[in-house]
């Protein structure tokens, strides 16, 4: 098993993962269980993962910002899952694995003699994530499964833009950055569980129901109440006013009232403290339109400069609209060190800050084959390891 001699170990040392997925999802739960120690295999096609391919890359170097990023702090293998030799190859990694990542569609791992009833017999305790777009079962489980789809059956993309335009998309993969950490979480306590059983299942996390999660009330809305959302722009019907805002200077800003206590300081601000219109939640809610047009019309008369200072002079909630370039040198940011450079590479930190047991990013994304020698060695030497023994 893998240690790292440059650094603490990790919480997770001990954990190996084999990562058989590809693109964002899947890989994107491998690499937080890599933050925290867990020893990650890639497993790739021959000639490597389309994702090293995918989008913006250094010039000199061949593979993506967003492979190195995604992988990072695994170990790289290229094996032929078409091949016999690949296969049985395979087999014996997952033999010595606690944790299997997946997202071949519903049904392929077990053409591929794969199934995890098949994998418990050899690996018992041996956890099974299986990363889909639509879930192992049900109507839609063989359909291509994409964020993109996800965000449009999950009502998200419905909410998205202007009163007055069509239904938008996010510009970023939030719905599969969204499943990595449901996946990382689930996998959790799936080794929790295996831990104190000796017990393997599957985890069966998807794109749907993962953003479905972040849709909050609404579900609940509809079915009790039928009410939908309208698209509000930057809007949210029960936190007004919430939007951004232009200054007099053209910069925008971010402003939200979402406590009684912060409403009440913004309210006296904007000069309609005590107005019964605003009074509470629901009044500003029922009044929305009057109350966000108040709000446009005073930020819209004063520099970015003077909006902010008064907004702090009454604890009030807001912030410049940044653009990436702004969040890089942001003085909080860099107090936080939540961009770091590894090999060569800034990417953003380990997600979250544990004070006794923090994780660390090892490495950014392999080389295709990087270590398959030392892979390979490592199961000629141990093949049948207590899967269950976590480095405490």
């Amino acid at each position: 098993m893998r240690t790292d001699a440059d650094g603490p170990a990790g919480p997770l040392a001990g954990v190996r993962v084999v990562d058989l997925a590809t693109v964002l999802a899947g890989p994107g739960a491998a690499r937080y269980l890599a933050d925290f120690g867990a020893d990650v295999i890639k497993v790739e096609r021959p000639g490597g993962d389309a994702t090293r391919r995918m989008g913006w890359t250094v010039s000199g170097q061949e593979d993506s910002l967003i492979w190195k990023m995604s992988n990072r702090g695994k170990r790289a293998i290229s094996l032929d899952l078409k091949s016999s030799q690949g296969l049985a190859e395979v087999r014996r990694l997952l033999d010595t694995a606690h944790v299997l990542i997946e997202n071949m569609r519903p049904g392929k791992l077990e053409q591929l003699g794969l199934a995890p009833e098949e994998l418990w017999r050899t690996n018992p305790a041996l956890v099974v994530v299986r990363v889909s777009g639509f879930g192992q079962d049900g109507p839609y489980a063989n359909r291509p499964g994409f964020a993109t789809i996800a965000e449009a059956l999950s009502g998200f993309s419905d909410l998205l833009g202007e009163p007055d335009g069509g239904p938008l998309l996010p510009p970023i993969a939030l719905t599969d950055e969204v499943t990595a950490l449901v996946g990382a979480f689930a996998t959790m306590v799936a080794l929790r569980h295996a831990e104190h059983s000796g017990e393997g299942q599957v985890v069966d996390v998807n794109l749907l129901e993962s953003v479905l999660q972040i849709m909050g009330p609404l579900p609940s809305a509809w079915v009790q109440l039928q009410y939908l959302q309208p698209r509000l722009g930057s809007g949210i019907p029960y936190t007004v006013p919430r939007g951004t805002y232009q200054c007099a200077d053209n910069v925008w800003v971010a402003v939200s009232a979402s406590s009684e206590t912060v409403a009440s300081r913004l309210l006296e601000l904007l000069g309609v403290g005590g107005d019964p219109r605003f009074a509470t939640f629901r009044d500003r809610f029922e009044h929305r339109e009057q109350l966000e047009e108040i709000t446009r019309t005073w930020v819209r008369a004063r520099p970015s400069k003077e909006v902010l200072e008064r907004f702090a002079a009454v604890d009030a909630a807001i912030a410049p609209v940044y653009s990436m370039a702004d969040v890089v040198a942001d003085e909080h940011v860099v107090a936080r060190d939540a961009i770091v450079h590894v090999d060569g590479m800034a990417m953003q930190n380990v997600v979250a800050r544990l004070s006794k047991t923090p994780g660390r990013i090892r490495s950014a994304g392999p080389s295709l084959d990087q270590h398959s020698a030392e892979v390979r060695e490592e199961l000629t030497a141990t093949l049948t390891p207590s899967h269950m023994e976590v480095q405490q």
